[in-house]
């Protein structure tokens, strides 16, 4: 099912960013399903790197945002610049008008950057003064954090967090990888020669769209989805232990982020169908940022993770 152009890309994007594959297919998920990504993971660990080597084989622009506390809303959507030449406002246009944004470290701007990035993305137009302008049709939005280091920042709050397709968890790479990244950067460093990055042209991009969004998904799989989802709003009907761990549930965003994204990772996989594998595996991504701990989940160390493992256990697929 898979077609060769993003077949092709899936493998360079492998051999490029080492010991990392899910954090690639999750971006060629996010790709395929028209969403954004939040990625948080320690420095280090080819966020960036990702990002610039899928914007190397798209046809389409990138631009990287350094996201820090004096960031202004105009230095990311643009403004009105007065032409004394003309006596007239003339909008110049901001990063945020490219096809693939890293922004980076995202929960470091204030609250009015975020607000314009999330409206961007959320509607795929920017507002500047009376006039709305539209983005390019290919658009994504690839945000990191830093877990590890909290100290000025403006975290996200949960209603803009739900705005994400996906919330990926990057950790570090075993030996082995650690000592192939060693090996791939040794060998850029000395001008090595290396594949050229394949073209994927937006028309294929936008052809791969509609057959993601034509696979067969069978009504028991639709139902198991709603269930899960449901788990999360009405824990008592499951048990005590979520219920105690669960302040609020997710919205339907979640569950049309669900089916989106598990028939991609299905035609990513290679099938025309959607197995409750694909349904599971995308839970957690999914799921992990648009969920509401208690308290009491938050005292006992209880993860987003270990609640999704504790709701799959719970939901039968049949």
């Amino acid at each position: 099912m898979q077609s060769q152009t993003i077949q092709q890309l899936q493998q360079y994007l492998d051999s490029q960013i080492i010991g990392q594959p899910n954090l690639v297919k999750q971006l060629l998920v996010a790709l395929l399903a028209d969403g954004h990504i939040l990625v948080e993971g320690p420095p280090g660990l080819a966020k960036t790197r990702a990002v610039k080597c899928l914007a190397d084989c798209i046809e389409g622009d990138f631009h990287r945002v350094q996201f820090t506390p004096d960031l202004l809303p105009a230095d990311l959507t643009g403004t009105d610049i007065f032409r004394p030449e003309t006596g007239d406002f003339k909008f110049q246009a901001g990063p945020i008008f490219n096809s693939l944004i890293l922004a980076d470290e995202i929960n470091r701007a204030p609250a009015k950057v975020q607000a314009a990035m999330l409206e961007a993305m959320a509607e795929k137009q920017i507002t500047a003064g009376r006039k709305t302008y539209s983005l390019p049709e290919l658009f994504l939005v690839m945000a990191t954090q830093n877990p590890i280091e909290q100290e000025g920042t403006y975290p996200l709050p949960e209603a803009q967090l739900d705005r994400f397709l996906l919330h990926l968890d990057v950790d570090y790479p075993d030996a082995e990888s650690e000592l192939e990244i060693l090996r791939l950067n040794r060998g850029e460093a000395k001008g090595d020669d290396k594949s050229p990055p394949p073209l994927i042209s937006q028309k294929d991009i936008f052809q791969a769209r509609q057959q993601v969004l034509d696979i067969h998904m069978a009504d028991s799989i639709e139902r198991y989805i709603v269930r899960l989802v449901m788990a999360t709003r009405q824990p008592t009907q499951y048990n005590d232990k979520l219920a105690q761990w669960l302040e609020m549930g997710v919205s339907p965003r979640a569950t049309i982020a669900l089916d989106r994204c598990s028939r991609a990772h299905a035609w990513l996989s290679g099938r025309d169908f959607v197995s409750p594998e694909d349904v599971q595996t995308m839970a957690f991504p999914v799921l992990r940022h648009r969920l509401l701990l208690s308290y009491q989940a938050q005292a006992e160390g209880i993860s987003p993770n270990q609640i999704i493992n504790h709701i799959l256990s719970l939901v039968g697929s049949a």
